[in-house]
């Protein structure tokens, strides 16, 4: 959801609640309503953060789907590319091949080659002259073979090529369907999201946050005192070390679902632009990245290294030390420098395996 929705469904929500209380001043009430137990208070608030972060991992699930759906169109289009333009220089060849084959019918048709002639040596009255010249005929028959071989493999070829060329396109069609149904279902997500955020009043609102903070600072303190991190963090690699920066300059842009900056990014579009600015392209998705790239177990993490959420990888983070990432949190809100137990942590990649650590 954009920080645009996000602010017009926390006005709708202060407008109503005012409204609300408009409404019970003028009433009969009595003056003083017994306030709700916090405990009761707290199980309400607990539910609601479930229900919203359970909207925002569907969201996010489905987005990682319209991104590695992105990614293989992206891939498909240039195959498409490719192919066209290999059909096309088969054609230009198959062009100029059957113009040579068709020189040399005309030529035999018209008895304007020098095989006649040699043909007809093999009658003449000196038959030793004529199987001494038997290598010029040999060598025009060759010229012959050759130049029809040359066609047929070139029609070959092309009917090879143009076969491939319309299995190809039909494949982009094809992931281009499947990339709109994505994208619908990602904007059905944010709509359950949106619609949710709306129904509550400033007050929820505010106690959703700080009831996220007090969460997340819970599970950061245990997760730290688990001892999943070593005491001190490793060195990072003069790559991971550009990757780092990448990312730091993108602080406080949005989150935008399926983009890959310069303006906004969605967590895989951080991670794969970082680590291609610093020179090591990685996979697109957060699932891909985790598939793909060799896995470190957390004591081991170094700055730079991608930290992987969730059991089915569908959020990602750039590790910067001291229990820290970096990540573009979801939508409506910006990239920031996070606890690394965020969000639960799965597990932990590494797109430099082979770079060596600064000294």
């Amino acid at each position: 959801m954009s920080g645009r929705l996000l602010r017009l469904a926390c006005t709708a929500a202060a407008t109503t609640a005012a409204a609300t209380i408009l409404a019970s001043a003028s009433a009969t009430a009595p003056a003083t309503a017994a306030p709700e137990p916090r405990e009761r208070s707290d199980r309400s608030t607990a539910s609601l953060l479930t229900d919203l972060q359970r909207l925002y991992r569907k969201t996010e699930q489905a987005t990682e789907t319209y991104n590695a759906t992105a990614e293989k169109l992206k891939k498909q289009r240039t195959e498409v590319a490719r192919l066209d333009a290999a059909l096309a220089r088969a054609r230009v060849s198959l062009h100029d091949s059957r113009g040579a084959a068709g020189r040399l019918a005309r030529q035999q048709y018209q008895n304007t080659t020098d095989i006649s002639p040699y043909v007809r040596l093999l009658l003449a009255r000196d038959p030793q002259h004529a199987l001494d010249q038997g290598h010029v005929i040999g060598l025009l028959a060759r010229e012959r073979a050759e130049a029809v071989g040359r066609l047929t493999g070139t029609e070959n070829r092309a009917d090879e090529l143009a076969h491939r060329a319309r299995k190809a396109l039909d494949a982009r069609l094809a992931l281009s369907e499947r990339q709109k149904k994505d994208r619908d279902a990602v904007k059905k997500r944010l709509k359950k999201v949106e619609e949710l955020l709306a129904s509550l009043t400033a007050a929820q609102l505010k106690a959703l946050a700080e009831f996220e903070k007090t969460d997340i600072a819970k599970a950061q303190r245990a997760f730290m005192a688990s001892g999943a991190l070593a005491k001190e963090d490793h060195k990072p690699s003069s790559e991971a070390h550009r990757a780092i920066r990448y990312a730091r300059k993108q602080l406080g842009k949005p989150y935008k679902w399926g983009a890959e900056g310069p303006k906004s990014y969605d967590c895989s579009g951080l991670t794969s632009e970082a680590w291609a600015h610093a020179g090591t392209p990685i996979p697109r998705t957060s699932q891909e990245q985790w598939a793909r790239l060799d896995r470190v177990p957390l004591p081991e993490l170094r700055p730079g290294d991608l930290v992987i959420y969730f059991p089915d990888a569908t959020h990602v983070a750039i590790y910067v030390g001291r229990g820290k990432v970096i990540q573009a949190p979801r939508p409506g809100e910006k990239i920031r420098v996070s606890p690394i137990a965020s969000n639960p942590v799965l597990g932990a990649v590494r797109p430099d395996v082979r770079g060596k650590a600064d000294r």
